[in-house]
Order: structure tokens, then C-alpha cells, then sequence
């Protein structure tokens, strides 16, 4: 692995690299209006501005926003509708997206809704999934199967080299491009299915995570082996569970320098590469998917010089 420059591991938004907090709100923004104009666009990114320190709020901004900017980030572009071979991989451009990390959910209401007003009247709130650590232990989580989520994570360097952009000059390195998907689980097709089929759909063993040899092709862990792609393709995995009354499932949440490891991962999972698909499609199904840019730090403030904001 080649050696990874000082300068962009201080820059990125701490909270991509930090542990998964306790629990987490997703919210998405979108115009108030197709009418809102880019002077109150830009009024409103500087008011949010201050509250985004990266790690108890995580930033991203969606192509279609960049653009209105009249502002360009290399390899930015929307997320592609994958669905192929019998499966639904659905494509959900957004706007703006806010990850918030804490320990305590009514704290987290009072965020959001300093954030909301920091954006006002410009961006107004589309949809905002709360999310939680599941059975955590000092490494991972579990997913809601009782999987464990995230055990081919890289770490340290590797996390950075995966995690964020490098050798692109000022206002582009430090920052992350975030896939961003809600998954719905089908527990009671989980629970249905016996131990050993259960075990050959992830790929591991259930009862200690152990990965299984004899496992079929269309295990999951089979088809997003990131080290089997050329070339190999990392991403820094966030998920989280999420509920909303009976209905649960990860939302699913891949930090990396650019877009290429996800969509190679994506792209196998949904059969582009054999015709066999991920058979995690089974018992969980996308319901949405968007692409964002999260911008680098300087000075303890987001770098949005790239936008035409923050240039002093």
C-alpha cells in the first residue's frame, strides 16, 4: 500500500473514521422550492456551517446540489439504479444529508432541529430515520439478524486510504464520497429459514461469525469480498439497525474516496458480473439509494471552497 499524505487524515470529518455512536440520526434536506435561488442557498450552507463540526454532525451534499452551485467535484455524479436480474436496487437522488451521532436520541431531536432552522427557509426536512447499536461489543455491532455488521471493516491507514479523497488538491483532499441506502428486512423470512441456510445467505456462521469455506457463491460475503475485485474495492462501512414502529432493517451507510469500490461491491451483489445475485436479497430489500459528497475540514469549520463558500 502506498504511503497516505499526513495532511488529508487531518482534514476529513472525524465522525466518518470515529466508533458508531449509540445512536444515530439520518436526515435528509431538500429545496423548499425549485425556485430557490443560489444566494439563499449558499446563506443557508453558511448559517449550518458552525454547527457541523464532523463528528457529532457529518455533512454530505448531493450532486444535483453541487451543481446548482455551479460548483464541480470530481467523480460526484448521482447513484445509478442497479436493478438487474430480478432485484430491486432503486436509485433516490437527494439533496443535502446529515448524519447525527450521539447518545441520546431527545438530544438528537434538538440538533436536528437547530439544523433545520439553520437551513431554513431554503432546505426544508424529506426524511429522517433514526437509528441505534444493536448488541454492541468494543469492536462491532450486530445487524438485527444477530449478524455481526462491519467485521471486514480496514482500520487505521487502511481506513484512511479506503475512507477519503488523497492527492487532489486543497478543499477536495480529507473529503469522503457516502453511498447511502435504507434496507429493509424481512425477519420473518430470516427466522424461517433453517441454521444452515441462514448461515450460507451471509456467509458466516451465525453463532460465532466464523466465514464458511463451503459456502454457495451468492453468499453475501462471497459477493462483496473486497480484496476479490481488480482493483481491490474498500469501503469504510457506518450501517446502523433503524425501526419505525414493526418495520426495521440497516441503513446502510459506505464511506470511500471515491464511488468505485461501492458500485463494484453493488454491481456483483445485483448480478452484473455472473448473473448470480447476493443472496441477502432474500430477506432485505433497498428502498432507497443517494450519492453525497462530504466536504474535508479546515480550521475546525467545513472546507466549502470548492462551492465558492468559506474562502477567507
Amino acid at each position: 500500500m502506498r504511503e497516505i499524505p499526513d495532511t488529508p487524515a487531518r482534514l476529513h470529518q472525524p465522525g466518518i473514521l470515529d466508533a458508531l455512536p449509540a445512536v444515530a440520526r439520518y436526515v435528509w434536506f431538500r429545496l423548499a422550492d425549485p425556485a430557490v435561488g443560489v444566494a439563499d442557498v449558499k446563506e443557508a450552507l453558511t448559517r449550518v456551517t458552525p454547527l457541523v463540526d464532523g463528528s457529532d454532525v457529518v455533512l454530505g451534499l448531493g450532486p444535483s446540489l453541487v451543481h446548482a452551485l455551479g460548483a464541480e467535484i470530481p467523480g460526484l455524479h448521482e447513484f445509478p439504479d442497479f436493478s438487474a436480474h430480478g432485484v430491486e436496487v432503486p436509485s433516490t437522488p437527494g439533496t443535502l444529508w446529515a448524519w447525527l451521532r450521539g447518545s441520546d436520541l431527545g438530544d438528537l431531536l434538538h440538533v436536528t432541529r437547530k439544523v433545520q432552522k439553520a437551513l431554513a427557509p431554503a432546505f426544508v426536512p424529506q426524511h429522517v430515520v433514526d437509528a441505534f447499536r444493536h448488541a454492541w461489543d468494543e469492536r462491532h455491532g450486530k445487524d438485527l439478524t444477530g449478524f455481526e455488521d462491519g467485521t471486514e471493516n480496514p482500520e487505521g491507514e487502511a481506513a484512511e486510504e479506503a475512507a477519503f479523497a488523497h492527492g487532489l488538491g486543497e478543499g477536495l483532499d480529507g473529503a469522503s464520497y457516502v453511498a447511502v441506502q435504507q434496507w429493509v428486512h424481512d425477519i420473518d423470512a430470516f427466522e424461517a429459514v433453517e441454521d444452515q441456510a441462514r448461515d450460507h445467505i451471509i456467509g458466516r456462521r451465525l453463532t460465532d461469525n466464523e466465514e464458511l469455506e463451503d459456502a454457495p457463491e451468492t453468499a453475501h460475503v462471497k459477493r462483496t469480498a473486497q480484496e476479490s475485485f481488480d482493483p481491490e474495492a474498500f469501503v469504510l462501512r457506518r450501517s446502523m439497525p433503524w425501526m419505525e414502529g414493526m418495520r426495521a432493517g440497516l441503513l446502510f451507510v459506505a464511506f470511500g474516496k471515491s464511488f468505485y469500490a461501492f458500485e463494484a461491491q453493488m454491481r456483483r451483489m445485483a448480478g452484473y458480473d455472473d448473473g448470480l445475485t447476493d443472496a441477502l436479497f432474500g430477506i432485505s430489500k433497498p428502498v432507497s439509494g443517494s450519492y453525497f459528497w462530504c466536504p474535508p475540514m479546515r480550521d475546525g469549520r467545513l472546507d466549502l471552497r470548492r462551492l465558492g463558500l468559506g474562502t477567507s
